[in-house]
């Protein structure tokens, strides 16, 4: 059977995480097709079709698609479901939002933040914060998946000529409503695509000791911020900067973790970074026993003694 991705875009290109989600839906054998479902979206439609290895993209276009609330994609999921023997969507917070409500509508078992394609019907994904790794597998006839974008390497964006197909988009449901999207804006890098990312703990101390200290590193080195939950719920940092299990899962070339103790929780979220840095002034963190390079010492002295060096 052929998979379904569901498509994370902007109305005018495909995210990276996508790339990611064709690339293990490849892995279950089969033609992938991918959905995009938005208003005045043939931008992100016609990259979707040059995406390498997709065969064909439905594109679905609506006032009520819009925004991408969960109750309508889910809907417009739904009714293309019974063509499909798999559904992927990427383990982020628009594919958390939207793949349970499928899952729930077609009365089928979620697999979840798959980091592992056995085959078109057995998946591992990650459990105990990580600490394991379970083989799931499937007899629904339609797998529902999210898949953990990190585990995967992304298909090439280009080198594909899929043929674009347009359908009918469902009408809109009426039980939600698109009041207001606020969106910070940075000239980093976003934190989940990031190459480099540069995180502080609760050790920092305050919001103006983050920016003092971690800021210019991470200018120096062009990287994204981030933070563990500690320094998010003590208002060091804002929500979308904190990595862990119930934050954001990274995977960047360098990882630099600054006055974080190395809570599974936190480890969950980028472990699987390709080089780690600790600095940690206690000898026994937790986060030493994963880092790739680890430095005993002051972060307040060490990180702008770094900065200065670079």
């Amino acid at each position: 059977m052929n998979a379904l991705v569901v498509a994370e875009h902007d109305h005018v290109s495909i995210k990276g995480a996508t790339l990611s989600t064709v690339a293990a839906a490849r892995q279950c054998g089969g033609e992938v097709h991918v959905l995009v479902a938005g208003h005045a979206s043939s931008s992100a439609a016609a990259a979707a079709a040059r995406i390498d290895g997709v065969a064909r993209v439905l594109h679905a276009d609506a006032p009520q698609l819009a925004e991408g609330l969960a109750e309508n994609l889910a809907a417009q999921v739904v009714a293309l479901a019974p063509a499909y023997g798999a559904i992927f969507f990427a383990a982020t917070s628009s594919g958390k939002n939207v793949a349970p409500r499928v899952a729930a509508l077609l009365d089928v078992a979620q697999v979840s933040d798959i980091t592992r394609v056995i085959s078109a019907d057995t998946f591992e994904r990650p459990i105990y914060a990580g600490n394991a790794i379970v083989t799931v597998q499937s007899s629904d006839a339609v797998k529902v998946v999210t898949v953990r974008a990190t585990a995967f390497d992304g298909v090439a964006a280009q080198g594909g000529a899929a043929e674009i197909v347009g359908i009918d988009a469902v009408p809109d449901s009426g039980l939600s409503a698109f009041v207001e999207r606020v969106v910070a804006k940075s000239d980093r890098p976003e934190l989940a695509d990031a190459q480099i990312v540069v995180s502080g703990g609760r050790a920092l101390g305050s919001s103006e000791r983050f920016a003092e200290v971690l800021t210019p590193l991470a200018d120096k080195l062009g990287a994204a911020l981030g933070a563990s939950r500690a320094a998010v719920d003590a208002g060091f940092a804002p929500n979308d900067w904190q990595v862990g299990q119930t934050g954001k899962i990274v995977a960047p070339q360098l990882y630099v973790a600054c006055g974080i103790s190395g809570a599974i929780q936190h480890l969950a979220g980028m472990k699987d970074s390709k080089v780690i840095v600790a600095i940690n002034k206690d000898p026994e963190a937790p986060i030493f026993s994963v880092a790739d390079y680890g430095l005993e010492a002051d972060l307040f002295e060490a990180v702008p003694e770094l900065t200065a060096a670079l």
